[in-house]
C-alpha cells in the first residue's frame, strides 16, 4: 500500500506498506534512471534464437516494447502451439472424442423427414405436377 499525504506535511511524501514511520519524499527521488542488468538467461536466448527466428516482430516497436513482448512470449511459451506440440494439448489430460455412434438410432430418429400417408403422398404428387 502506498500512502500519499500532501495536506499535513510541508513536503510531499509517500510510504510503502503499512509502516507509516518510514517516509520517502518525492523531492528526494533521483532524476537519473538506473538500469538493472540481470544475469543472462541461456534458455531465453535459445528460445529467441530457435523459436522466434521466423517471427516477424514489428520493427517500429521501441526496444522496451520489444523486450516486453519477448518476455511475455518466453514466459507463456507453453501456451502456444508448435510443430511437435499441437495447440491445446496438456499432458495427462488427453480426451478421446468418438464421433461415430455405435448401435441403432432411437425410433424417433429413424422416421422420414416428412411422414405422410399413401393418400397424402398421392395428393402431393398431383399438386406438384400441376
Amino acid at each position: 500500500m502506498v500512502y500519499h499525504n500532501i495536506n499535513s506535511h510541508n513536503n510531499r511524501y509517500f510510504t510503502i506498506g503499512e509502516n507509516e514511520r518510514q517516509k520517502f519524499a518525492f523531492s528526494n527521488i533521483p532524476k537519473q534512471i538506473y538500469v538493472i542488468y540481470s544475469v543472462k538467461d541461456t534458455y531465453k536466448e535459445e528460445f529467441v534464437a530457435n523459436k522466434l527466428v521466423e517471427a516477424q516482430i514489428n520493427p517500429s516497436l521501441s526496444p522496451k516494447m520489444r523486450h516486453d513482448l519477448i518476455y511475455v512470449l518466453y514466459t507463456y511459451r507453453n501456451s502456444f502451439s508448435s510443430d511437435n506440440k499441437p495447440s491445446g494439448t496438456i499432458k495427462g489430460n488427453e480426451v478421446d472424442i468418438n464421433l461415430k455412434i455405435d448401435g441403432s438410432y432411437p425410433p424417433v430418429l429413424r422416421r422420414p423427414a416428412y411422414p405422410a400417408s399413401p393418400r397424402a403422398r398421392k395428393a402431393l404428387k398431383n399438386i406438384s405436377k400441376n
